[in-house]
C-alpha cells in the first residue's frame, strides 16, 4: 500500500476536500483585520441555514466539547435542576459536564443502541417540573443513533418551562435542521465532522428565550461565555482570537454545500447510510441500530464472539481503511464507519469492498462481492428517477 495513502471513515475527524485545504493555504491575515472582519459577518450569517435559524450562528475557537459546556455554563448555575437525555457517550460527556459545574442533574438513560422515544421523555418530564434545560443528543456518535429532535423539542414545550439544549456535533450540515422551527434554544456543533474541516472550531447558535436565561445567570464564566461573542459578532468580530486558517476553510466549505444544493446534501447522506446498512447486512454482520433511528454520518456494527471487532479494525488499517472502534463499556465489542462529509456512494463501496478483504484476513467467512452488490442495488434504486424517499 501507498504509505501516505489512506481513507478515512471514522466519525471524526473526517477527510478535508483539497479545495478547502486550499483556503486555508491562503496567506495569514490578522484576526482584526477588515478582510477577517468580512468572513466573521458573513460566516455568522451563512451558517445560519446550516443551522436553520435567523439567530447569528457564533464561532468560536475550540472542539465541540468547548460549545456543550458553553451551552450549559451559560444558561445553568450551581443547584438549577437539568435534565440529560443518556443515550450513549456523548450525552453521558453532557451529563458530566453539568457534573462538573454543580447542576442538580437528573439523567435519562436510554439503552444504547436505541433513540429516546418522546413519551418517555415526558413521563421523566413530568416527574422533574424544576428543570430549567433539557439537554440532548442529535445524532450519538458512539451508537450512531438519531435522536427524534423536532419531536422531543415538542414535548419538553408542551410540559415545562424548560431550555432545549442540543448537541449537533456529529450530524449538522449532513441532516435537516430546523433549529427555529423545532424550538431549539441552543444548538451547537463542531467543525470536524460533517462539515469538513480539521477539529478546532465549534458554533453555537442561541435562540432569544436562551438569551434572556443567559443574561439573567450568575455563573461565572469568562473565555466561553457566549455575550462575549455576541457583543463581538455585532462588532464583525470576535472576543478572543480565532482559529483564521479554519474561517478560510469553512468559507470554501460554505461554497461547496451551497452549490450541492441542502437537499442533495441530505440525500447523499441518507443514500450512504443505506448503502452502508445493507452492505454490512449482505456480510452477515449485525448492526446495533434499527433502521427508523439509523444516523445517516456513522453506522456502528457489532463485533462477533468468533472475532474481535479491534482485529477487524486493524485488519482494515493494514488494508489503509481507518475506522473507529466502541467508547466505554462499547469497546472491543464494535466498530463504526463514518460516512459523512467529504464522502459519496463510490467510497462506501470501496469502504465495504475493505470490509470484505478484512474479514477474510481475520478468518471470517464471507461470499465475496456480497456487500458490494446489495451496497449497489441500494444505490440503483435510489438513484431511480421513480424513487421516493421515505
Amino acid at each position: 500500500m501507498i504509505q501516505d495513502k489512506f481513507r478515512l471513515h471514522t466519525p471524526g475527524p473526517t477527510p478535508i476536500p483539497p479545495r478547502v485545504q486550499q483556503a486555508m493555504n491562503q496567506p495569514m491575515i490578522g484576526h482584526r483585520d477588515p478582510d477577517c472582519s468580512r468572513l466573521v459577518r458573513d460566516l455568522s450569517l451563512r451558517m445560519g441555514l446550516v443551522f436553520g435559524t435567523q439567530e447569528p450562528v457564533l464561532l468560536m475557537t475550540g472542539s465541540g466539547t468547548s460549545a456543550l459546556e458553553a451551552a450549559a455554563a451559560n444558561t445553568l448555575s450551581a443547584g438549577d435542576e437539568a435534565v440529560v437525555v443518556v443515550t450513549g457517550a456523548f450525552g453521558d460527556r453532557f451529563a458530566k459536564i453539568l457534573q462538573a459545574h454543580q447542576i442538580t442533574l437528573h439523567r435519562l438513560d436510554i439503552p444504547w443502541g436505541e433513540a429516546c422515544q418522546p413519551e418517555q421523555l415526558r413521563s421523566f418530564l413530568q416527574e422533574r417540573p424544576k428543570a430549567k434545560a433539557v439537554f440532548l443528543t442529535y445524532c450519538e456518535t458512539s451508537t450512531g443513533v438519531l435522536n427524534p429532535i423536532p419531536e422531543l423539542s415538542q414535548v419538553i414545550h408542551s410540559h415545562s418551562d424548560a431550555l432545549v439544549i442540543v448537541d449537533g456535533v456529529s450530524c449538522i450540515g449532513a441532516v435537516p435542521s430546523r433549529m427555529d422551527v423545532w424550538g431549539v434554544d441552543i444548538l451547537v456543533t463542531g467543525s470536524q465532522k460533517a462539515l469538513m474541516l480539521p477539529p478546532g472550531m465549534a458554533f453555537t447558535a442561541v435562540s432569544p428565550r436562551a438569551w434572556e436565561a443567559i443574561d439573567k445567570n450568575p455563573h461565572p464564566r469568562f473565555y466561553l461565555d457566549l455575550r462575549n461573542y455576541k457583543n463581538s459578532l455585532e462588532k464583525d468580530t470576535t472576543p478572543y482570537t480565532p482559529a483564521v486558517t479554519l474561517l478560510r476553510g469553512l468559507e470554501a466549505v460554505l461554497d461547496m454545500l451551497e452549490e450541492e444544493g441542502w437537499e442533495k446534501v441530505i440525500h447523499r447522506h441518507k443514500l450512504m447510510k443505506e448503502m452502508t446498512r445493507a452492505g454490512t447486512r449482505a456480510l452477515g454482520l449485525d448492526l446495533m441500530t434499527s433502521d427508523d433511528v439509523a444516523s445517516p454520518t456513522v453506522t456502528s456494527i457489532w463485533g462477533s464472539d468468533k472475532w474481535s471487532s479491534e482485529d477487524l479494525r486493524k485488519a482494515l488499517r493494514q488494508l489503509s481503511v481507518r475506522v473507529a472502534g466502541g467508547q466505554q463499556h462499547l469497546k472491543g465489542k464494535i466498530f463504526r464507519i463514518g460516512h459523512m462529509g467529504y464522502c459519496d456512494p463510490l467510497d462506501v463501496l470501496t469502504v465495504l469492498s475493505a470490509l470484505e478483504l478484512a474479514l477474510k484476513n481475520i478468518g471470517v467467512p464471507v461470499e465475496a462481492g456480497a456487500g458490494i452488490q446489495a451496497a449497489e442495488e441500494v444505490f440503483h434504486r435510489v438513484s431511480h428517477p421513480d424513487y421516493r424517499p421515505a
